[in-house]
C-alpha cells in the first residue's frame, strides 16, 4: 500500500441550499471555517492549515461582502482572483468551498444592527463608520450557514476579532473561535490582500509600520506608554509616502487605553501607504 493519502477534491457550494443540503446528508464531527474574501495568501493557507489539525472537515468562505465597506471605490477595486483562489484551496487540502453571490446573503431593504458599545467607535471603527456592522451581519449569517465547531480568524484584524467574540459571546453561538498569529513576509510586512495594490516604492516604506510595532514591543515600559506611543506615531508620521491614520498602545480586552492593570497589552496601527490603507499590531503584554 502506497504511504501517502490521496487529496479529497474541493467541493464548491454557491447557495445555502447546497452547502445546507450537504450537511445535512453527511453530518461533520467537527467543522473548521476560515472566512475570507478571497485574494488568499499564505496568511489564509496558515489558517485553513490550522483548521484541519483541529477539524474532522475545513470550510472556506470567500465573500466580499458589500456591507462592511463604507467607501464604494474601495469595494469595487478589492482583489477577486476567484480561479486562483480555487487553485490555492485546492492545493492546501482544504475541503469545501462557500462561494456565494451578494443576491444569495442579503434580501432587498435588509435591516441589521447589533449593540457594540464603545468597541464599535474606537480606532477600526473610528476610521471605518459602520464596518463592525456589516462584519457582524455577513459573520452572523455565515455561522448560521455553516454552523462550524470552530472557526479561524487572523490576528492581523484584531478589533475584528474581539467584535466577533463579543457577539458570538451575547448570542450564545456554539462557536469556538481560535485567533491566530500574523503571517509576515520575510521582511516584516504582514500578509494581506490589499499588498497586491502597493508600488515598489509604497511596498518599501510600508515596512515603517512593522518595523515601530517591533521597537515598541522590544523597548515597552507600562510607566512610559504615552511617549512610546508618542515616538511611534512620529515614526510612522515622517516616513514617505506614509499618512498615519492611528497608533495605540491599547488594553488587549478592550481597546481603551493600556494601564498597568491590562492583563495583556497590544500596540496596534493602521496607515495609508500610497493609496493603499494597511493595519497591523504586535501583542506585547
Amino acid at each position: 500500500m502506497p504511504d501517502f493519502v490521496i487529496p479529497v477534491a474541493l467541493k464548491i457550494f454557491t447557495t445555502k441550499k447546497e452547502i445546507t443540503d450537504y450537511f445535512n446528508r453527511k453530518p461533520v464531527k467537527v467543522i473548521g471555517y476560515v472566512a475570507t474574501m478571497g485574494a488568499l495568501h499564505k496568511g489564509h493557507l496558515g489558517l485553513i492549515e490550522l483548521a484541519k489539525q483541529q477539524s474532522t472537515q475545513v470550510v472556506c468562505s470567500i465573500f466580499v461582502n458589500p456591507t462592511q465597506f463604507n467607501d464604494p471605490k474601495d469595494l469595487e477595486k478589492y482583489p477577486r482572483p476567484i480561479n486562483e483562489d480555487i487553485r490555492l484551496l485546492e492545493a492546501a487540502g482544504c475541503d469545501i468551498l462557500f462561494n456565494p453571490q451578494v443576491t444569495e446573503m442579503y434580501d432587498d431593504n435588509e435591516k441589521w444592527h447589533f449593540e457594540l458599545g464603545n468597541l464599535e467607535h474606537l480606532l477600526e471603527g473610528k476610521f471605518r463608520p459602520g464596518h463592525y456592522q456589516g462584519v457582524t451581519q455577513v459573520v452572523y449569517k455565515l455561522f448560521n450557514i455553516i454552523k462550524p465547531d470552530i472557526a479561524f480568524f487572523g490576528q492581523k484584524d484584531y478589533q475584528q476579532v474581539l467584535v466577533i467574540s463579543k457577539m458570538v459571546e451575547a448570542l450564545e453561538m456554539s462557536v469556538k473561535l481560535v485567533m491566530c498569529p500574523i503571517e509576515r513576509e520575510p521582511d516584516g510586512l504582514a500578509m494581506s490582500s490589499r499588498n497586491i495594490h502597493l508600488s515598489p516604492y509604497d511596498r518599501e516604506h510600508s515596512l515603517i509600520l512593522s518595523k515601530t510595532l517591533n521597537w515598541v514591543k522590544e523597548n515597552f515600559d507600562i510607566n512610559k506608554i504615552d511617549t512610546l506611543q508618542q515616538q511611534a506615531a512620529q515614526m510612522v508620521s515622517s516616513e514617505p509616502g506614509v499618512e498615519l491614520e492611528y497608533f495605540e498602545i491599547a488594553d488587549g480586552k478592550t481597546l481603551h487605553p493600556a494601564t498597568p492593570a491590562s492583563e495583556t497589552i497590544v500596540a496596534l496601527v493602521a496607515a495609508r501607504v500610497g493609496k493603499t490603507r494597511l493595519i497591523d499590531n504586535v501583542l506585547i503584554g
